[in-house]
């Protein structure tokens, strides 16, 4: 019996709403992982339907050993909305526009802090659907965490706290002159690019979820400042509400394999590429799908202070 298998006979199957597949649980309060499916196939409107509502129950959901090239994920992210560009700065993959190349090797561009994707923009993608093209034997996991049940974790003051906040997100690294002498050139080169056209946005720090009426916490590494508080200041209260985000109850950890495939809520996650993985190659692809501007409890959505998203969301597209 092989480590998947037993896994299997000692998680306990969900069976409630899904005819189309077996969905195992992770942990308990985020994660699953999606049996029985080959992603290559084309997918019934009912299965795609299912998927979604593992979706937002889960928070991320996962596909193993899928063996999915870039046509096949770019097809599968497509029955789930409009995708992205790539990245509103970085390259994409050559020949593929919506696709995001984390090739290790190449770039020294490590995820090792939690965040969530793209939160620098007024549109933050709703999901990001990764595939994993070359693992390391050992390291390189990846981990997410449920930031509704962070949220709902928080002390009643700090909840009425955090519901009237608003947080400055921008993709600038205040303190990347002074912290560069001890980064790698090719840290460098990468930061470089990443910071090439500056972005700025004011994102509500309690978002709803559009789907399921969840509250959220929208925080993470492309926080800089909260609105009317110093940095000091809003550097303590992030800790703190990011301590609860990143409680262990709050996670789940994926050990990949080549082909496996991760499918997250980024609305309502943030996750955490663990850097332990020297110098192994690692390459995973990823694609995101458009979102819509985060709204708060008060009805207000996000407001973009710097930078325009318009050509990476294709917001063109929707229109028409």
């Amino acid at each position: 019996m092989n480590k998947t298998t037993q896994a299997k006979t000692t998680t306990q199957l969900e069976t409630e709403g899904y005819e189309n597949f077996d969905i195992y649980p992770l942990a308990g309060r985020i994660g699953a992982e999606i049996v029985g499916l080959s992603l290559k196939q084309t997918l019934s409107d009912e299965t795609v339907r299912e998927i979604r509502q593992a979706l937002i129950k889960h928070k991320v959901i996962f596909f193993r050993q899928q063996q999915l090239d870039a046509n096949d994920q770019i097809a599968f992210a497509r029955r789930f909305g409009v995708l992205t560009n790539a990245h509103p700065i970085i390259p994409s993959l050559p020949g593929y526009p919506e696709i995001f190349d984390f090739d290790y090797g190449r770039m020294e561009n490590r995820t090792n802090q939690w965040h969530t994707d793209l939160t620098f923009i007024d549109r933050p993608p709703f999901a990001s659907i990764l595939r994993a093209v070359e693992i390391p034997p050992v390291g390189g996991d990846t981990v997410w965490a449920n930031t509704v049940t962070a949220y709902q974790d928080l002390p009643a003051p700090l909840r009425i706290l955090a519901d009237r906040l608003w947080a400055v997100h921008s993709n600038t690294y205040t303190d990347y002159a002074a912290a560069s002498v001890n980064k790698s050139e090719k840290r460098q080169e990468f930061e470089k690019v990443f910071t090439s056209t500056e972005y700025q946005t004011l994102h509500p720090v309690v978002c709803i979820h559009p789907e399921s009426g969840e509250r959220g916490l929208l925080l993470g590494a492309f926080v800089r400042q909260f609105q009317d508080l110093s940095v000091n200041e809003s550097r303590e209260i992030l800790q703190l509400l990011q301590s609860y985000i990143t409680r262990l109850e709050n996670t789940v950890r994926w050990r990949w394999q080549e082909g496996d495939v991760a499918f997250w809520d980024n609305r309502v996650t943030q996750h955490y590429g663990i850097n332990d993985f020297g110098r192994q190659p690692r390459r995973v692809q990823r694609v995101t799908l458009v979102g819509d501007l985060p709204i708060g409890v008060d009805g207000t959505t996000s407001k973009a202070i710097k930078g325009d998203s318009s050509t990476y969301n294709r917001l063109n597209q929707i229109i028409d």
